[in-house]
């Protein structure tokens, strides 16, 4: 989780559209983060 700690742990945004905007650009980037670290295997014989 220190993708979540390095995006801060407090909603910032007061109005509910807004939170749920928040939350969702958050999730983006954690799923983007684990694209990243995901190892691509590729066949070699």
């Amino acid at each position: 989780m220190a993708a979540r700690k390095a995006l801060g742990d407090r909603i910032a945004a007061r109005d509910p559209d807004r939170q749920t905007a928040e939350i969702q650009i958050r999730i983006a980037l954690m799923n983007r983060f684990s694209v990243l670290g995901t190892a691509e295997i590729v066949r070699v014989a």
